[in-house]
């Protein structure tokens, strides 16, 4: 028969069960946690670049390509068209002003120049004998009007008489008549000839200074030729290095052809070039950044920029504020930052592969071994900073290597 199971027995057989869900649910807690983080991401801190949110400056830049250029720079050129002879300076030597670098070949200049000396000759005697000419054609104008007046004062005095025998009846009208007609021919012969030697006279002078003229250009064209035949001896006026030298002996060279390059190395600029789809963005008097190296920024300001562009980039000039650092270099290349808008004691974070350049993207945030994902809203930005406007406190530490590959989870777990 069924016996009645007592109270204590009971009792045990409940917190058995009790005992046994727990254990059961307990280990499929255990297992659940295991498993999610058996399945959740993770990274090694090893491998991982992060950065803590800072207070600093913020410039937003246009990147462009740089190169150290002498600040002055004098191309030397041929002033006659010849041949190299001899060069007396190589490339890298210290050139002082006036001190020879290279001589032309002078014996086609020279030759030139005798040649400009006996056309002058030449115009000088043209000009004694156009003055002879001159002189005699005025001589002899002189001299006919000189006739002509005492022939107008004879028939003046005909005139008087003949007037005078009419007067008294031993004359005729007739007679008066033809000493009147004499007389006013005479006259204006007389006029004639004054006007032709004023008029000769006028000439004259116009053709002594035509070929005056000539003589002026002839003598300017001697001193011209002289002046190149001096400067086939190349030597440069500014102090500084020699930098290129045609040194090919016998090469023909023409005038205007360059021949040296001196330059001075004491001080430097910058020659940049840029897109021309960020053109409208560069204006002179725009503040740069020059990266020499790591740790060597030099500042400076946009100088001037060429009007044309060029295989889509413009180029532009940048003086600097410390023009003679140790770090220059001629032709030395530089990434030049130019820098449109400043901010100043703004949120800011160091830029990384993290950085997509949109103004919102998703970031991952450390805190006690993990990294939670978190949608920051960013502004401008250089090579060095990115600005932070929403998102983000001072102090919180955010991975800012590439984190591509997590887009989608909303955490990580750091080892």
């Amino acid at each position: 028969m069924d016996r009645i199971i007592d109270t204590a027995t009971q009792r045990r057989r409940r917190l058995r069960t009790w005992l046994l869900g727990v254990a059961a649910l307990a280990a499929l807690l255990a297992a659940g946690w295991g498993l999610r983080a058996a399945l959740q991401p993770s990274l090694r801190r090893g491998d991982i670049l992060t950065a803590r949110v800072e207070t600093g400056d913020v410039d937003a830049t246009l990147t462009a390509a740089g190169t150290i250029i002498p600040a002055r720079e004098v191309v030397i050129t041929s002033p006659i068209p010849s041949t190299v002879r001899r060069v007396v300076l190589a490339v890298g030597a210290r050139v002082r002003p006036g001190q020879l670098i290279l001589e032309l070949d002078k014996d086609l200049a020279a030759s030139a120049l005798a040649k400009l000396d006996d056309e002058q000759l030449r115009n000088q005697n043209k000009n004694s004998q156009l003055q002879l000419t001159l002189d005699r054609s005025l001589t002899d104008l002189a001299a006919q009007q000189q006739s002509q007046d005492l022939k107008v004062s004879s028939l003046e005095s005909a005139l008087r008489d003949e007037q005078h025998l009419l007067a008294i009846g031993g004359g005729t009208a007739e007679a008066v008549r033809q000493a009147e007609l004499n007389l006013r021919t005479a006259r204006l012969e007389a006029q004639r000839l004054r006007q032709q030697l004023a008029n000769q006279r006028l000439a004259s002078q116009a053709d002594r200074r035509e070929l005056g003229y000539t003589v002026s250009m002839q003598q300017r064209s001697i001193q011209e030729q002289a002046g190149k035949l001096r400067q086939a001896d190349i030597s440069s006026q500014l102090p500084g290095v020699l930098t290129w030298v045609n040194d090919n002996l016998g090469a023909t060279v023409q005038a205007g052809d360059a021949l040296a390059r001196v330059a001075d190395l004491s001080r430097y600029r910058v020659r940049a070039t840029l897109a021309d789809s960020y053109a409208d963005q560069l204006h002179p008097g725009d503040a740069v950044l020059v990266r020499l190296g790591p740790g060597t920024d030099l500042r400076g300001t946009v100088a001037s920029i060429s009007p044309a562009v060029d295989k889509g980039v413009v180029t532009f000039y940048a003086t600097l504020a410390n023009d003679h650092h140790p770090a220059l270099r001629a032709n030395l290349r530089a990434d030049v930052f130019v820098i449109t808008r400043a901010h100043r004691g703004v949120l800011r974070l160091h830029n990384g592969p993290f950085y997509q350049g949109g103004q919102e993207q998703p970031v991952f945030v450390l805190a006690g071994g993990r990294a939670g994902r978190r949608v920051v809203h960013f502004g401008d930005s250089n090579t060095d900073y990115v600005q932070v406007l929403r998102g983000l406190t001072k102090g919180e530490e955010v991975i800012v290597s590439d984190t591509k590959g997590f887009v989608d989870t909303p955490e990580l777990q750091v080892e």
